[in-house]
């Protein structure tokens, strides 16, 4: 039975921030995500989590100047020391909350760019988070994003993704599995999480193409549940959609899933 963790970023902007957890659990999620929490006090987010019986499954490390486009920093040559500062408070805040996986954005390159030279950077990069994380029991993960929604992005394709994984050989490094993006970039996603399942290390859906609940779309979700529990992922599944109208109306497919 496949176990989902609300996207606190996309799912609840009825409510603030904070108050998104609490209904979340009310609608019977036991674990959450979202995008960065650094905008409230580790402790606070905390508090949330344990007055909900909600358990963090994943959080980004901060991507650089977000209101000013950037999308991470991993792959950015020149901005080594910025993306240890920002991973270090990542890892800061992990402590606090009792999160175990982070995510690193790689970051925005320019048409032409030399691809060569970003990857080296983002291999030397991922290197020190997936070492530093050790050190904290935290998996690294990094994820392939669709250039319609993202255009630029470094990363758009499992196997890349995959194969940059195996050349920085840590075992706490993995690839975040987007069905969404991976759709969007690629398709045949049964294959491929059959195939790439062993370097997996979170799973993502969202209805395609136009991102709303996972019922909605092109992609056959009951389908892929199955095949993800044949595979034996006891992971969280992270509901990343932005919800049609309310957030709890949109939440019939959820129903069948959930325990009692």
């Amino acid at each position: 039975m496949p176990r989902f963790a609300a996207n606190l970023s996309m799912m609840y902007t009825e409510h603030a921030f904070l108050d998104r957890f609490a209904a979340a659990a009310a609608d019977g999620f036991t674990a959450v995500e979202y995008l960065f929490p650094y905008e409230h006090p580790a402790a606070e987010i905390r508090a949330r989590l344990d007055a909900n019986g909600l358990t963090q499954a994943l959080f980004n490390a901060p991507p650089g100047d977000w209101s000013a486009g950037e999308r991470g920093m991993a792959a950015l040559p020149g901005r080594e020391a910025a993306f240890r500062d920002a991973f270090g408070r990542a890892l800061e805040y992990a402590a606090a909350i009792g999160n175990r996986k982070i995510h690193v954005m790689a970051g925005l390159v320019p048409a032409g760019a030399d691809d060569a030279r970003h990857r080296a950077c983002y291999l030397e990069n991922l290197a020190y988070a997936a070492r530093t994380a050790a050190a904290q029991g935290v998996t690294v993960l990094i994820e392939p994003i669709n250039t319609r929604d993202m255009p630029g992005y470094f990363l758009n394709r499992q196997d890349d993704g995959q194969a940059i994984c195996k050349e920085v050989g840590a075992a706490n490094l993995k690839v975040q599995f987007d069905c969404y993006h991976c759709q969007i970039v690629e398709g045949d996603l049964a294959v491929k999480l059959k195939r790439d399942f062993a370097g997996i290390g979170h799973i993502q859906i969202a209805g395609v193409p136009e991102r709303h609940e996972p019922d909605l779309g092109e992609l056959n979700y009951p389908y892929l549940f199955d095949v993800i529990d044949t595979l034996g992922y006891d992971g969280w599944i992270g509901c990343e959609y932005r919800p049609r109208a309310g957030t709890t109306a949109g939440l019939g497919w959820l129903r069948p899933y959930l325990k009692g």
